[in-house]
């Protein structure tokens, strides 16, 4: 019987690109950031591993995810953009890309290294991303890596962001209106009630004019609070065992 049943058909880098949306004009450099140095000891013909790739894709990662954040979250803290960007540039979560782009069909492994399972292994998963994001910026500059990891980023960091447990719905709920493309939601009191010992106050969360939630607490931010909290839930974006109990 023809052929290896344990070796599925490589994905070309030309059919990578087109699946992908990838405008490339160097195939060569594709193809470069696809080949793992195994892949050298039975092809030496194509002269060239992905480590440089993946040296200069890792500075690339750094900067574009950066300024992504620093562009979409204008209000977050220096403290918090530097975690966010430590998530998100993390080996795991760049293995999870590689993972979403079915990046583990087109790298060029040697078959010892495939068989072994390299092709969904979380850090040569990571070091071809890495490669790819090189690949891109040589061949498109910053805006092709922008439009390559713009959506990859945006669901990534509404699910860090949704995954914290110790966020502040407020917080929480600005970053991700910003990251939606909002202004800073708006905290209105519409009431409150009860002698001056025990108040009670009603405030509503407002994005653009826009009820989103509501939340009674004895206090102004207590009941802020949980108007985020009820916003979020609105959204889908929390359970309700998450509410707030402070």
């Amino acid at each position: 019987m023809k052929g290896d049943n344990h070796t599925p058909k490589l994905e070309s880098p030309q059919e990578l690109a087109k699946r992908l949306g990838l405008r490339i004009t160097d195939w060569l450099l594709l193809s470069r950031a696809l080949t793992h140095r195994s892949f050298l000891n039975e092809h030496p013909e194509a002269l060239e591993d992905n480590e440089r790739l993946e040296f200069l894709g890792d500075a690339v990662l750094d900067f574009v995810v950066g300024s992504w954040l620093y562009h979409h979250f204008p209000e977050m803290p220096e403290g918090d953009l530097t975690r966010m960007r430590s998530a998100l540039v993390h080996t795991e979560q760049l293995a999870v890309f590689a993972e979403q782009i079915k990046l583990g069909k087109a790298m060029r492994l040697g078959r010892g290294e495939a068989q072994a399972g390299g092709r969904t292994r979380p850090a040569l998963l990571c070091d071809t991303f890495e490669a790819v994001v090189g690949a891109i910026y040589l061949d498109g500059g910053i805006p092709a890596v922008n439009e390559f990891l713009e959506t990859l980023l945006k669901e990534a960091s509404e699910d860090i962001l949704l995954n914290n447990k110790n966020e502040d719905p407020k917080s929480l709920f600005q970053e991700w209106a910003q990251s939606q493309g909002y202004f800073a939601p708006s905290y209105v009191t519409r009431n409150s009630f009860g002698p001056d010992h025990s108040k009670v106050f009603q405030v509503e969360v407002l994005l653009n004019g826009e009820p989103f939630g509501s939340g009674e607490g004895p206090s102004k931010q207590a009941a802020a609070k949980i108007a985020a909290q009820q916003a979020l839930i609105r959204l889908g974006l929390v359970q309700k065992q998450r509410n707030n109990n402070e």
